[in-house]
């Protein structure tokens, strides 16, 4: 894939996050386990009072997701599969569902 079509998927997927946030944007990194397909996502996004936002969709509905990172804790996804955490301290999150078959590392990306 060239760079232009990278920049263009890339750009698909900030959107959403440039609207909660002024010029940042999400970075994800996804390990599945073998045979277990996931759609799901996590974002970063810095808040007005300094503080980061996380938030996560396309986990199954009801599911533990733990995220670690310089906070942590665990929270439940609504009945569609989506969290959101905000007040947070840091920037770079861990997010593991409670059976562990996904795993994403999610970072505020700098524009």
């Amino acid at each position: 894939m060239n760079r232009t079509r990278r920049l263009a998927a890339l750009t698909f997927l900030v959107a959403p996050a440039l609207a909660v946030g002024p010029a940042v944007a999400a970075h994800a990194s996804i390990t599945t386990a073998p045979g277990a397909a996931s759609r799901a996502t996590c974002n970063v996004g810095r808040e007005s009072n300094g503080k980061y936002h996380l938030w996560g969709v396309g986990f199954p509905g009801g599911t533990k997701v733990t995220y670690s990172g310089s906070s942590s804790g665990t929270v439940s996804t609504d009945h569609s599969g989506r969290f959101d955490i905000g007040g947070l301290s840091g920037s770079k999150f861990v997010v593991k569902t409670d059976d562990e078959k996904t795993t994403l590392t999610c970072a505020v990306v700098h524009h």
